[in-house]
């Protein structure tokens, strides 16, 4: 698990455009860096659109928004596209990001574990530090949490 007050680990990890993003080129602004475990699912639907909702209350507090699955960059285009979402997916099929941040674990479908991308938060305040760490976080009212968090 990653400390909170600890140094947010730096990654390089593609868009869904094929740019490649650095944890590090947003150094000077708060980060909210969440993980999900896959695009169009109704639990990660329901959380890109309520980032995607309280988008202007983030951009406010001049948080940069990047989410981040092992989904390929066609799927994240897809998903922004369909949900009209204002911010940066990330594909990490490699699980470089996803292990830094020790957020690969299993989630029980149908009675049965799956390894899985659990959903986790992390803010990450303007010196690249972990403000607030948050694992296994629920879709329903996580905006609202993150909100906080930046306050």
């Amino acid at each position: 698990m990653i400390d909170e007050g600890a140094q947010a680990p730096d990654f390089e990890l593609t868009d869904a455009n094929g740019n490649t993003v650095r944890l590090s080129d947003y150094r000077g602004r708060p980060v909210v860096l969440y993980f999900y475990p896959k695009d169009d699912t109704p639990g990660c639907t329901k959380e890109a659109c309520d980032l995607r909702d309280n988008y202007g209350a983030f951009r406010e507090r001049g948080a940069v928004i990047l989410g981040v699955s092992p989904d390929d960059q066609a799927s994240h285009a897809q998903f922004r596209d369909k949900l009209d979402l204002p911010f940066t997916l990330l594909s990490d099929p490699g699980h470089a990001a996803i292990d830094a941040y020790d957020v690969w674990g299993t989630l029980m479908i149908d009675g049965e574990p799956i390894p899985a991308v659990v959903r986790s938060t992390f803010v990450i305040d303007d010196d690249g530090n972990v403000a607030r760490a948050m694992y296994g976080v629920s879709p329903d009212g996580h905006a609202e949490a993150v909100l906080a968090a930046l306050s």
